[in-house]
């Protein structure tokens, strides 16, 4: 056998509260074949047909016997529906009873029930399971389905009747059709709270079950006209009684006790208005707590961004900018939702206070969405320019370690080649030298000269890094001042003294006629080569610093072009070489004996030799550094490139997510559900991208830890991305905040699909600049070509109600509100007045005694507690103004 399916639909759509039902009830094979819960389901749906077949005069003994031929089981049809059946076969022959059998399932169809595997043929056979599935289909559609309770009916519906009827009741703690109703006094209270003559149920106990379901059985039979559908026994015995059977009794009751609902009634709209109040005033405080929260994370917040006090070493800003990454990846992303759920609670707040025909909510002073925001851009400005002070700040800092190491080099250099050099200008050997020591000495401060011209350039080049270092505030500018002013003034003084020394040296120069012209040539060769070679030196020891491969090819090419020098400078120092050969071979050959020093330079071949020898050695240094450099610019280009990559896609699709998601919130095709369906799926994709935000920060992080500060292959940095991606989760946010607004309101005031559309058609008609947004010449006309007559007063008075901030502008939502406000109506306060009036019995007070029988607990206190003593006359003492407190609901009056 296959399992029963049962579907109804009532109309053209299924309540929510239905489809549940459609699914709860499924027929269950396997709970079928519970003997238990067959014995009860047998009595009791025979029990319920019985009391509907009495009616006509009959009855029926076995349930899946009797209903066999198809003739009580139309006439039961006809009994509980009041309409007349197809006449019915009146042959004793199987297809006889097949065919009454299917006239009666085909009304039940008609009904809107849709029977799935209940055939005519099994009915016909005393198919136990399908004719027990089968009157249950019968119960639910006509003795359950229509009960309604609060918006929710069938199954949800009756439950919460009975949980509302036995809410004041010791013991009772309905929540479901099994269990809950097993001790017997779910029941008892039920009869208790409709007929409290009927039954005494401070005497009832909670653990004599047998005793109050036999009471509540017996009272409902003889008083109720409730016939006994189930057996106390059974559900006492039972683990888990029959859900069914028991919601087929307690229907019963409901319809007993329907007559008897208005009070009921009255106290569901002030129940209903209180909770409104309730939970108005719950989201104010809420609103309240979060905006102060907020503002004091803000206030504590741009402080530590306002501060600008520069650390003196690379280390320490870079720790800066990782505490900013923190606050940005981690401190601030949590306070960008709270806004935005702050922002939507205020929407929302406002919304229900005006479909309630409430009072606007008024935060406190400096509390408005609009401080809020204030205080936000000033977060944000403050932050943008504290990001790019510390970036600024790093490439400072990183300029200057560099200069420093450049300068110390440099003035180390220079120190080493001037030691010594005042000491040698002031010597007086030119008094007692010979002819020929005179002419060396002439010829050796000669080159002295030309050496010191050749190192002008290295002081004038410390002199501007020192210059540059003040500029750029470098920390520990004192010391390079005083190093700086140390290497000038010294400059200035070998300056002096070298003249001097000249002017003495020419005045003997008459007197020195013999010179050694080989020595002197070896002097004038070997001086420039030598500078050469310090400057090769100097050069290819030199510190670079690149951000880019163009720049270090240019480095490369540069190198290039010295190594191809290197050969010529090979043959100037062979020539240079070959002089002193020449001398040693004159020396040898007219056997002169020299004194072993040159006597026009301090320079000797042995030294040309040793400084070629480190140039040739520092040359694959040099190569080695700029490869190692270029492997490092390549891998930067790759983190450019990659960053770049993924930038380029990111940046588009969160802007074509917003042309999408507004294009939705203008879009007039579908209900709002629909829309509400599509924006939470545009949400769900947008969270789910979140990974692509992430791995890109990871790049841009990869990117700032190499010192990348720009990036040629994209227009978005990581900024452009942040603050996209938040407008993005932001402007989802508030789309779906104004449909479910729509819905609250179109719910709330009874407006149609079709209405919503209309005004969505005719604001999107008059929406010229498709914004979302209507100037007020264009809301004129709109308002006009709906057929309104407007004069300027009139007009005026209606802008007040759609811009009361003056903004110059008409939203939808203040649209949708004028509109609902103009063709539907709200609760007021006379409505809740009459509804107090009918639970006092018309008195113009209420006592408390009243109210708690009445009214849901918290309800009744929340009454008590703002409600104002009575002043009239003839009133009991403790009586309650119910007037005044409805008139403070709306706004009319103060407590």
């Amino acid at each position: 056998m296959t399992a029963i399916e049962t579907q109804v639909q009532y109309g053209s759509y299924m309540t929510s509260e239905q489809i549940y039902m459609t699914q709860e009830d499924d027929w269950d094979r396997d709970l079928l074949l519970d003997p238990a819960w067959e014995k009860q389901q047998r009595k009791t749906f025979t029990a319920w047909c019985n009391s509907h077949l009495r009616k006509a005069g009959t009855q029926i003994e076995n349930i899946e016997e009797d209903f066999r031929n198809g003739l009580k089981l139309m006439l039961l049809l006809e009994v509980i529906s009041g309409e007349r059946l197809p006449k019915p076969d009146k042959g004793k022959m199987r297809f006889h009873k097949i065919a009454n059998v299917n006239k009666a399932l085909d009304f039940i169809c008609s009904k809107g029930v849709k029977l799935v595997s209940i055939g005519a043929e099994e009915i016909v056979d005393g198919n136990v399971k399908m004719t027990l599935g089968m009157i249950w289909t019968i119960i639910l559609r006509f003795a359950i389905q229509d009960i309604s309770v609060e918006e929710t009916s069938a199954k949800e519906g009756l439950l919460l009747w009975c949980q509302r009827k036995t809410a004041p009741y010791r013991n009772v703690n309905v929540q479901n059709f099994h269990i809950s109703w097993k001790d017997g006094l779910a029941l008892c209270a039920l009869i208790h709270r409709h007929r409290p003559d009927l039954i005494d149920y401070s005497k009832l106990r909670k653990d004599d079950p047998m005793g109050n379901l036999n009471t509540a059985f017996e009272v409902a039979e003889k008083y109720l006209d409730i016939p006994k559908m189930l057996d106390a026994e059974d559900i006492v015995n039972t683990p888990k009684p029959d859900e069914k059977a028991i919601m087929t009794y307690v229907s019963c009751f409901y319809h007993a006790f329907a007559g008897a609902e208005q009070a009921e009634t009255a106290a569901n709209r002030i129940c209903k208005v209180l909770a409104v109040n309730q939970e108005n005033e719950k989201l104010m405080e809420e609103y309240e707590t979060l905006a102060s929260e907020l503002l004091e994370w803000i206030r504590r917040t741009i402080p530590w961004l306002e501060n600008r006090v520069a650390e003196q070493t690379m280390r320490a800003m870079q720790q800066k900018l990782e505490d900013f990454r923190d606050y940005r990846r981690v401190h601030k992303p949590p306070k960008v939702q709270e806004k935005c759920q702050l922002e939507i609670n205020f929407n929302t707040l406002q919304t229900k206070l005006r479909l309630s025909n409430r009072p606007a909510f008024m935060p406190s002073e400096g509390k408005m969405v609009s401080d809020i925001a204030n205080a936000w851009k000033g977060l944000e400005q403050v932050e943008k320019g504290y990001e790019e002070w510390l970036l600024t700040e790093i490439r400072r800092l990183e300029r200057l370690d560099h200069l420093a190491e450049k300068f110390k080099q440099k003035c180390s250099l220079h120190e080493s080649w001037t030691s010594g050099k005042v000491e040698l200008l002031s010597m007086k050997d030119y008094e007692s030298a010979s002819l020929m020591e005179i002419r060396a000495l002439m010829r050796k401060h000669e080159a002295f000269e030309s050496d010191l011209a050749a190192h002008q350039d290295r002081v004038e080049q410390i002199a501007a890094i020192a210059q540059e270092l003040n500029e750029l505030d470098y920390h520990d500018a004192v010391t390079i001042n005083a190093r700086c002013q140390g290497i000038c003034d010294q400059w200035d003084n070998l300056g002096t003294l070298t003249q001097k020394r000249r002017d003495s040296l020419e005045r003997v120069e008459k007197l020195l006629e013999t010179i050694d012209q080989l020595f002197l040539e070896f002097s004038k060769r070997s001086a420039p080569f030598n500078n050469w070679m310090e400057g090769a030196m100097e050069d290819l020891q030199d510190m670079f610093i690149v951000h880019s491969i163009e720049e270090i090819q240019s480095l490369i090419s540069a190198h290039d072009q010295f190594k191809a020098t290197l050969p010529e400078a090979d043959k100037e120092r062979v020539a240079t070489m070959g002089i002193q050969n020449e001398i040693v071979k004159i020396a040898q050959t007219y056997g002169i004996k020299l004194s072993g020093v040159n006597p026009y330079t301090n320079l000797s071949p042995q030294d040309i030799t040793d400084k070629w020898d480190a140039v040739k050695h520092l040359v694959p240094l040099r190569d080695q550094m700029l490869q190692e450099e270029v492997a490092r610019q390549q891998s930067n280009e790759r983190l450019r490139r990659q960053f770049a990559a993924q930038a380029n896609i990111i940046g588009p699709w969160i802007q074509t997510k917003m042309e999408e998601i507004s294009h939705v919130s203008v879009d007039i095709a579908g209900s709002l559900e629909e829309q509400m369906s599509n924006l939470k799926q545009y949400e769900q994709n947008i969270i789910n991208y979140k990974c692509n935000i992430d791995k890109l920060e990871g790049d841009h992080q990869l990117s700032q830890e190499s010192l990348i500060f720009d990036n040629k292959h994209t227009n978005y940095t990581m900024e452009h991305v942040r603050v996209g991606w938040e407008q993005l989760l932001t402007t989802i946010a508030r789309t779906i905040n104004e449909v479910e607004n729509q819905i609250l309101t179109r719910d709330a005031k009874g407006i149609s699909q079709e209405q919503l559309n209309e005004f969505r058609a005719s604001f999107n008609h008059f929406d010229r600049k498709r914004n979302g947004m209507m100037d007020p010449d264009d809301f004129r006309a709109c308002l006009i070509s709906m057929g309104y007559d407007l004069g300027e007063v009139e007009f005026a008075r209606i802008m007040t109600l759609v811009d009361s901030n003056n903004t110059g502008v008409v939203t939808f939502q203040a649209f949708i509100d004028f509109m609902t406000r103009e063709t539907a109506e709200t609760d007021t306060a006379d409505q809740v007045m009459a509804s107090f009036k009918i639970l006092a019995s018309d008195k113009t007070y209420i006592t408390v005694e009243e109210l708690r029988r009445e009214l849901p607990p918290e309800q009744a206190d929340y009454c008590i507690s703002r409600m104002t003593s009575y002043i009239g006359s003839g009133a009991p003492p403790g009586a309650l103004d119910y007037i005044s407190f409805s008139s403070a609901l709306y706004g009319e009056s103060d407590l």
